[in-house]
């Protein structure tokens, strides 16, 4: 994992634009990495983030999540707040980003919550500790980095997770092997994949299952999760919907 400073210099410094109501993370003024509500800093801004909560409905009391990209904590400080027993680990490669951490209100380290700063795949690969979700939004300022969408990546992501745990990445739904990036979580998860478009059409959430199959999923009764608080619930509503739409469009 890099941790000298002359590896610091491979990584693009981001820069944080800043208005009264938000503050966000940003590698080119054209494209956001993250967002966050100056008045709410806990809240999802970002559409594609509240998608990725779904995992919730599957998964409503995780041990141990891990998330590979920090950004700007978004997932992270929403996770924190709103799941209070669940031990999490952030994983950054960027040195820079981790160095903002305090700028976008990212909790210090303690006994249930870590940024790690290392290589994401890697650190999956060589993981001690199984986990029960597992949260990848590892864009950087070129993209999507290969090593994240490799047929063993996706593979190791299996492996690292316990049984019944869920795989989440964010594609954004126009990279050019978007579809061979799904073939190969597919395969990787004996075809226990769904897709979910996110509301704002420009990223697809990509739930992965590990020994769960979608058949016993739909027929199961999808609830909100016990336990969520209404702050949450009322932010994630309309984003769990569209998971339990998605899911049932698989039997048409």
């Amino acid at each position: 994992m890099p941790d000298s400073a002359e590896s610091d210099l491979h990584h693009v410094k981001p820069f944080v634009y800043e208005t009264p109501n938000v503050k966000a993370l940003h590698f080119s003024i054209s494209e956001v990495q993250s967002r966050m509500q100056v008045r709410h800093p806990d809240a999802l801004d970002l559409e594609y983030t509240r998608t990725m909560m779904g995992f919730l409905l599957f998964h409503p009391a995780p041990r141990h999540l891990t998330m590979i990209g920090l950004g700007g904590g978004s997932l992270a400080k929403f996770c924190h707040r709103h799941l209070p027993r669940t031990h999490i680990r952030a994983v950054e490669i960027n040195p820079h980003v981790i160095a903002l951490r305090d700028s976008f209100q990212v909790p210090p380290d303690g006994p249930r919550f870590e940024v790690v700063r290392g290589d994401g795949a890697r650190l999956v690969r060589e993981a001690a500790v199984p986990c029960d979700v597992l949260l990848v939004d590892g864009y950087d300022s070129s993209g999507l980095p290969s090593r994240l969408g490799m047929a063993r990546f996706y593979d190791d992501c299996h492996d690292a997770l316990e049984p019944g745990g869920v795989l989440v990445v964010n594609l954004h739904s126009g990279h050019h092997r978007f579809d061979i990036l799904v073939d190969r979580m597919r395969r990787s998860f004996d075809d226990s994949v769904l897709l979910v478009d996110a509301s704002d059409r420009s990223n697809t959430i990509v739930f992965a299952f590990k020994d769960r199959d979608l058949a016993d999923l739909r027929r199961g009764a999808l609830r909100p999760p016990q336990g969520l608080d209404g702050v949450a619930f009322k932010q994630l509503r309309a984003d769990f919907a569209a998971v339990v739409t998605a899911l049932a469009a698989q039997d048409r």
